[in-house]
C-alpha cells in the first residue's frame, strides 16, 4: 500500500473516531464567555455534530475538492455549476408557485427555458446578463412562507446549520429531487449526486479558511449567520438588508 493510500486510511479512521465521538458523547464544551442563544438550546450536541461536520469536511470534502480543482480547469467547473443551477431553477419555480409568487415562479422557468436551449443544455448561463435574477427556493422557505414556525435550532449531520423547520424540509427536498431519488441506474444516480456534492463544496472552496483565520467563535458565526439568512429568504429581504452569507451550505443545492 503506497504513502497516500496509508495516510487517506488514516484520515478515515480519525473521522470515523469523530463521528463515533460526536454521536456516542452527544455534547461539546461551550467556550468561556460566548453568550448563549436563546434559539439554541440544544448547543452542547449541536457543536459536537459541528466538530464532525467540520472533520468531514477536513479530510474529505475538501481533499477531493481540491483535486476536482486541479484536474478540471475553470470554465469546465463553471459548466458543472451552471447545469446543476439551471437544474435547481425548475425545483424552485415550483416552490415559488406554493409560495404565491407566480412572477418569480415566470421568471424562473424563463431562465430554464432560455439557458436550456441557448446555454447548451445549461452549461451557459445567459439568462442571468439577460436580466433574469436567480432565485434560490426550498421546502423549509416554503414552510416558512406557510407560516410554519422554524423551532429550536440544530445542526444536521453532512448537512449542517438547520431547525426543527428546516429538517422536515430538507426530507422534502431529498424526497421530491429527480436527481437524487429517481434516476436510472443507481450508479448513475450515485455519481451526480457526488458530483453534485463536490460543485457545492467548491463554491465556498476557500469561505472556511477565511472563518479558521479570523479571531471568532466559527460555530456561534455560522449559526447567527444562518438564522439571519433564513429569515431575509422567507421574507424576501422586506425588513432589513441581506445579511451575512452563512459558510456551510446544503451538499445538495
Amino acid at each position: 500500500m503506497n504513502l497516500w493510500a496509508c495516510d487517506l486510511q488514516r484520515k478515515l479512521k480519525r473521522l470515523v473516531l469523530l463521528g463515533f465521538t460526536a454521536f456516542l458523547v452527544g455534547c461539546a464544551s461551550i467556550p468561556a464567555g460566548v453568550e448563549r442563544s436563546p434559539q439554541d438550546p440544544w448547543e452542547p450536541f449541536n457543536r459536537s455534530v459541528f466538530e464532525f461536520n467540520e472533520g468531514l469536511d477536513a479530510y474529505v470534502l475538501k481533499p477531493v475538492v481540491a483535486g476536482y480543482r486541479f484536474v478540471l480547469p475553470e470554465f469546465v467547473r463553471e459548466g458543472i455549476y451552471n447545469f446543476f443551477s439551471n437544474y435547481s431553477d425548475i425545483y424552485t419555480a415550483l416552490q415559488n408557485l406554493l409560495q404565491g409568487k407566480p412572477d418569480f415562479a415566470f421568471n424562473d422557468l424563463m431562465r430554464v427555458f432560455v439557458n436550456t436551449t441557448m446555454g447548451l443544455g445549461g452549461l451557459l448561463d445567459l439568462a442571468t446578463p439577460a436580466g433574469l435574477e436567480k432565485h434560490k427556493e426550498d421546502w423549509g422557505q416554503t414552510f416558512g412562507v406557510w407560516g410554519v414556525p422554524a423551532g429550536p435550532y440544530v445542526v444536521l449531520p453532512f448537512f449542517g446549520p438547520s431547525n426543527i423547520r428546516d429538517t422536515f424540509g430538507t426530507v422534502a427536498d431529498l424526497e421530491s429531487d429527480y436527481f437524487f431519488k429517481y434516476i436510472n441506474p443507481v450508479g448513475l444516480r450515485n455519481s451526480l449526486t457526488g458530483l453534485r456534492v463536490i460543485n457545492a463544496r467548491n463554491t465556498y472552496y476557500e469561505a472556511g479558511d477565511l472563518l479558521d483565520g479570523a479571531a471568532i467563535d466559527k460555530y456561534s458565526f455560522m449559526r447567527d449567520a444562518y438564522i439571519q439568512r433564513r429569515q431575509y429568504q422567507i421574507n424576501q429581504g422586506r425588513d432589513d438588508e441581506e445579511p451575512t452569507m452563512p459558510v456551510y451550505q446544503n451538499p445538495y443545492e
